[in-house]
């Protein structure tokens, strides 16, 4: 078999640490539960760096939707408080679609 015919490993990629840190977050606040009772306590890993925990708590604090307490053992308390439509600017809602409209993470 020829060279060319051979198949070639896929590279992974791999996603920072902020990325990583983003998504666990972002995650935690579209819970179902977390939705419900509109907050969330963020417990940082031993895994968060501190320049990733700084930069993914500094864009929570920078959202102003979002309430964010600070708590003796280092987690983070983030709340909100529910919101209108017609208040929010980050997705569209169709005239013609009986589509349900999912809200994203406010960061």
């Amino acid at each position: 078999m020829s060279n060319h015919m051979k198949s070639t490993p896929h590279q992974r990629q791999e996603i920072t640490g902020i990325e990583r840190l983003s998504l666990r977050v972002s995650a935690m606040i579209n819970h179902p539960l977390a939705q419900t009772q509109r907050w969330v306590t963020v417990h940082r890993l031993d895994t968060d760096g501190d320049a990733e925990w700084e930069e993914v708590m500094g864009l929570l604090a920078e959202t102003p939707e979002l309430e964010l307490t600070f708590n003796d053992d280092e987690s983070v308390t983030v709340r909100w408080e529910r919101s209108s439509v017609e208040e929010r600017d980050d997705f569209v809602v169709e005239q013609d679609s009986e589509q349900q409209v999912e809200e994203a993470a406010p960061f």
